[in-house]
């Protein structure tokens, strides 16, 4: 069992490293992409900047917070774009068929699937989260926190792409289904949960679980809950478990398209 993680995450960094070489061929354009989007996050810190001038806080949340809410959504969405890139294709990629080639492979296919591309403008997310973090007020322990729930956060909204982008194996093309889905989880990540009342309140903190990746690792981060820190990461830990089963479930349904590909 050791051994057939070690396996995994030797081709996992294998694939993490094949894809950087490919786009670092172009190098102004690699650089380019990263930059860019750090600049695009950067420009939306300006209507905060607007909105606190005049009021003192939104939601509940200080103008500090509000920067750590922002780096550690765009943290989350570039750890996951950039190592799990091809599970917000899943949908697509299980109505073509084209999970052949990673059926034939002796390696797990959610993970083969997956993790075969990388998103290179995510490295510009990565970053501007730790950039912003730098200068809302860092410690070694925030550091290390804001690493944790980068990582955790990461994996909770690829969980959630796979689980969507899963729903194809019952219902067909869900593309549309798990798009929205994950638009969801991107577009509510930035704003402070006070804002937001009744239902859906309780529907970010619950459904669509934007509480486990941004509001709450910013609470422990703010006010430290060791209560809370362990459990954003049990529950990423079943939500983990929950998504394999889906998967490997519905895997037992595809029909293959008989594509002549196959991965080396």
């Amino acid at each position: 069992m050791l051994q057939a993680v070690k396996n995994q995450l030797r081709v996992t960094i294998k694939n993490i490293k094949y894809g950087l070489m490919r786009e670092m061929i172009n190098k102004t354009s690699f650089i380019m992409n990263i930059a860019f989007m750090i600049l695009n996050n950067a420009s939306f810190i300006i209507q905060w900047i607007v909105i606190y001038s005049l009021k003192e806080d939104v939601g509940g949340y200080t103008f500090n917070q509000v920067l750590l809410l922002w780096a550690i959504a765009a943290s989350t969405y570039g750890f996951s774009h950039f190592i799990f890139k091809k599970s917000y294709s899943l949908s697509d990629i299980i109505t073509n068929g084209k999970l052949d080639s990673f059926l034939v492979q002796p390696k797990n296919v959610l993970i083969s699937t997956i993790t075969t591309d990388i998103e290179v403008s995510a490295l510009g997310d990565m970053l501007y989260g730790y950039i912003i973090l730098v200068i809302s007020g860092v410690t070694i322990i925030k550091f290390l926190l804001f690493t944790l729930f980068s990582i955790t956060g990461a994996i909770i909204i690829t969980d959630i792409a796979v689980l969507l982008g899963s729903l194809s194996f019952w219902f067909g093309k869900s593309d549309m289904i798990a798009d929205t889905g994950n638009s969801l989880m991107t577009n509510f990540a930035t704003y402070p949960d006070g804002i937001f009342k009744g239902v859906s309140r309780i529907l970010l903190l619950t459904v669509i679980p934007v509480g486990l990746t941004s509001y709450f690792p910013v609470w422990v981060m703010t006010k430290f809950d060791l209560r809370l820190a362990l459990a954003i990461i049990g529950i990423t830990v079943v939500l983990t478990v929950l998504t394999f089963v889906v998967f490997y479930r519905g895997l037992r349904r595809y029909s293959s398209s008989n594509l002549m590909i196959s991965k080396i």
